[in-house]
């Protein structure tokens, strides 16, 4: 009698759980996932699922942290994921560890991933869409504008067969020209960024130019380059936003599709960025392009 009850009270919580699922108030979280490993260290993504949805679309993102720190659990895209979005937030080799161009080798081994085992999740993966933050916005954009460049692809991972091109770039306060912004930096952003591009590139911008310029999104675009959306504070005292305004000045060079938002009074960062202003802007963005 008891075990009956057990069962039946279990089939319960199962019908309980699927119900909420299909009304949409919880998304499953894949935790862990394994994307490559170099030597003995495994490289990982979190996907975050929405539910009630098959083959939703899919944004790679790309964390911050001054390249140097910052964690796949910071992943501030929670409502686009409960509207429908699949969300694959990736780790890649910190500063620490590895010095550029290895975080790009690594989300661009992440993307050819999820290319290769989407249909394990039912996801979408002919149009990828990749986004991030500060650190991780930069990552984003190079990761877009340097579709098919054989100097940044990598050999990472097993899944080389794959492509490991985005069809889409959201670069939220991130850097797109590392031989400009010391020079554009507040005497605050130079002291974040001035050891951060130290431990990224080895050296200053002026010391290792030609590493500079290939981490530098500005020096890889091309009218074949997917639609990107910049948001950028005005008053952000650590990625000055002249930052925003040369990627966006090279996109209209080229007659790219591009995008700035500035929010203004915004710093570096902040919940002003995934205000519902603000992600009605990605909406429409989404909706425009992907």
């Amino acid at each position: 009698m008891k075990h009956a009850l057990f069962c039946l009270l279990a089939v319960l919580q199962l019908a309980a759980h699927r119900c909420r699922a299909a009304d949409g108030a919880a998304a499953t979280v894949v935790r862990d996932v394994e994307y490559a490993r170099i030597g003995a260290q495994g490289l990982l993504l979190d996907l975050h699922l929405p539910p009630g949805r098959a083959r939703p679309p899919l944004i790679v993102w790309v964390h911050g942290g001054a390249w140097r720190s910052g964690s796949r659990k910071s992943m501030p895209l929670g409502k686009l994921v409960e509207e429908g979005h699949a969300v694959a937030s990736v780790d890649y080799r910190l500063s620490t560890q590895a010095k550029f161009p290895a975080q790009i080798h690594d989300l661009k081994a992440a993307i050819r991933f999820l290319r290769g085992h989407g249909g394990q999740w039912r996801l979408q993966t002919k149009k990828i869409l990749v986004a991030g933050d500060s650190a991780g916005g930069h990552l984003a954009a190079l990761v877009g504008v340097s579709n098919g460049s054989a100097g940044l692809e990598g050999a990472i991972g097993d899944d080389r067969s794959q492509s490991s091109e985005v069809q889409g770039i959201i670069s939220f306060y991130g850097a797109t020209d590392l031989t400009t912004i010391l020079q554009q930096s507040t005497p605050h952003g130079l002291s974040v960024r001035v050891p951060a591009l130290d431990l990224l590139l080895g050296g200053q911008p002026d010391v290792v130019p030609a590493l500079a310029r290939l981490a530098s999104p500005v020096f890889h675009v091309d009218k074949s380059d997917p639609p990107l959306l910049l948001l950028h504070g005005d008053q952000d005292p650590q990625m000055p936003v002249n930052q925003a305004l040369e990627l966006l000045g090279t996109y209209e060079r080229v007659n790219a599709p591009a995008r700035l938002e500035v929010v203004h009074g915004a710093a570096h960062g902040g919940s002003m960025f995934y205000d519902p202003e603000r992600l009605d802007v990605v909406r429409r963005f989404l909706r425009k392009h992907y």
